[in-house]
């Protein structure tokens, strides 16, 4: 199998084009060529007027080992690597079956792996299955009644569930993970095109279901699921020779769960349960992160920008964009979790606190696109005191929010125009907020420190300049995002994946701080199940 990348058409090229081009590039007759594959489709759209279709192939041709070396000075043409996915271990026989805490994608991912290797695990998570806990986050979203164990945040599928459901991610991926998650996500139920377009993405209800035929995978290959089991302890035994391992789990109910393989896939926004790690010890640090506020454009503003008189096609689908400025006091803002044709949505999991987030549907139709406009900032710098100083930091900023939201869990909003000027919202403009129980104008200036407001004002002119009509004074501010990921890391080995002084734990995905959404978080978990397979 050859692969070729870089293969370039117009975007309304006939379909006999690709095979003409692939013909082109490799110099060879129809009859020599016996079989393509689109492996990666993506687009270029610098040029409005012209946007290029961008394709990476896998070809079958007749004399593949001379193919390859007449073109040996063409980095475009190659041998195509194995993707394959192949197992490290098998279940040995009598072994103590190694527990996940959280279903979120990481842990469910480090689950399903453990079950196709035979390990029988048990899966504890604190919220509910995940038709209830959509129950429950509609309540919130309809009703303004938060649930603390059931919501945005907890419960089957993670944070992720309530999401655009992004399937793309910069991580290094040699042994090609990804395509494991890709694959085993169609399998439940995800569309196929998630294989090869550039930048896949699911869309909320289809990640319920694709949750529930994984969860059933895992229970028919002997695999335990555990709802509203929260683990509030662990049992720490240390050796004559200091060495401390784990034995064992205890629950909310006080209920002891025997264990000496743990992996911990708690998410971003289990305060509670950082908060336990840190009284027993766990090795634990400090680590930046973001804070900012949403934004909401008209989203046909937003295809016309990017697309020109392309917009609507369907391959190009709804247009997303990433922006970065660097500011005059030295932060640095970015676009973060752009959800095209979606909503702003209350994401909240504790009483008293608003956090917003982006979601969308796979068909991403909604009127508006949103996305996090967010500053970065610093431990040493923004928030100095200790492992769970930065925790306390947003803790602050979205009881704030809460507050300047009237205290129903409405958001506070503001015009940008408004914003910019430095003066309170009256009324809205053409663009409708789309977050849900509602939102309440103010001056945002109040729900957030002076140098991210700084920057972001700022930066929203110079984003107008890359994107027309990003600083339009109607655009809607909502906040605030506070939940970008875990400002906390908690430690481990880099080589056997445990936590740095406690064997037998295995910190992993967002809540550890070594992912940063669905896909990189799943591949964390494959890298930790293997971890733990290749220990007991």
């Amino acid at each position: 199998m050859i692969r070729l990348t870089e293969l370039r058409l117009p975007l309304n090229h006939p379909e006999d084009a690709l095979r003409a081009a692939v013909l082109g590039r490799l110099g060879i007759g129809d009859a020599a060529l016996q079989a393509m594959h689109v492996f990666r489709r993506g687009y270029d759209a610098r040029k409005p007027q012209a946007i290029m279709l961008v394709y990476t192939l896998d070809v079958d041709v007749a004399d593949e080992a001379a193919l390859l070396a007449r073109h040996a000075g063409d980095q475009r043409i190659g041998a195509a690597p194995d993707t394959a996915y192949r197992f490290v271990a098998r279940a040995p026989e009598g072994m103590r079956r190694p527990v996940v805490v959280g279903t979120g994608p990481c842990g469910f991912m480090a689950a399903l792996l453990l079950a196709q290797m035979g390990f029988r695990p048990l899966i504890l998570e604190r919220g509910k299955v995940v038709r209830e806990r959509t129950k429950d986050t509609w309540g919130l979203w309809r009703r303004g009644v938060l649930n603390p164990e059931s919501n945005v945040q907890y419960g089957e599928g993670g944070a992720g569930t309530f999401s655009d459901g992004k399937l793309y991610s910069q991580i290094r991926d040699p042994r090609h993970y990804g395509r494991k998650v890709l694959a085993e996500f169609v399998k439940a139920g995800a569309p196929e095109e998630i294989l090869y377009v550039s930048k896949p993405h699911i869309g909320t209800f289809r990640l319920v279901s694709m949750v529930e035929h994984i969860r059933a995978e895992i229970e028919a290959l002997g695999g335990e699921y555990r709802f509203g089991a929260r683990v509030d302890d662990l049992i720490i035994e240390a050796g004559t020779d200091g060495t401390r391992r784990l034995r064992g789990l205890v629950l909310q109910d006080g209920e002891v769960i025997e264990a000496d393989h743990a992996i911990l896939a708690l998410g971003h926004s289990a305060r509670d349960s950082f908060a336990m790690l840190q009284a027993r010890g766990i090795a634990m640090q400090a680590k930046p992160f973001s804070i900012g506020v949403r934004i909401e454009h008209p989203q046909g503003m937003i295809d016309r920008a990017r697309f020109g008189a392309n917009a609507g096609n369907p391959l190009l689908g709804a247009a997303d964009y990433k922006l970065v400025h660097h500011a005059a006091n030295g932060r640095a803002v970015y676009s973060f979790c752009m959800c095209p044709g979606g909503t702003v949505v209350a994401a909240t999991s504790e009483p008293g606190r608003v956090v917003t987030n982006g979601m969308s549907q796979y068909s991403r139709n909604e009127r508006n696109a949103n996305a996090a406009i967010v500053v970065g900032i610093d431990p040493l710098q923004d928030y100095p005191g200790g492992v769970l100083a930065g925790i306390a930091l947003q803790e602050r900023l979205e009881s704030k929010a809460y507050d300047l939201g009237g205290r129903n869990y409405c958001a506070p909003a503001q015009l940008v125009g408004d914003f910019l000027r430095g003066q309170a919202s009256k009324a809205l403009g053409d663009v409708e907020p789309s977050y849900k129980p509602g939102v309440q104008l103010c001056d945002l200036a109040e729900a957030l420190p002076e140098y991210a407001i700084t920057a972001i004002r700022e930066a929203l002119p110079a984003f107008g300049r890359e994107i027309r009509g990003f600083d339009r004074p109607d655009a809607v501010l909502t906040g605030i995002e506070s939940r970008t990921s875990a400002p906390l890391r908690i430690t481990r080995d880099p080589q056997h994946l445990q936590s740095r002084n406690v064997r037998g734990l295995y910190p992993c995905g967002e809540g550890a701080g070594y992912a940063g959404g669905i896909l990189s978080a799943a591949v964390d978990g494959i890298k930790v199940a293997e971890a733990v397979a290749a220990n007991l």
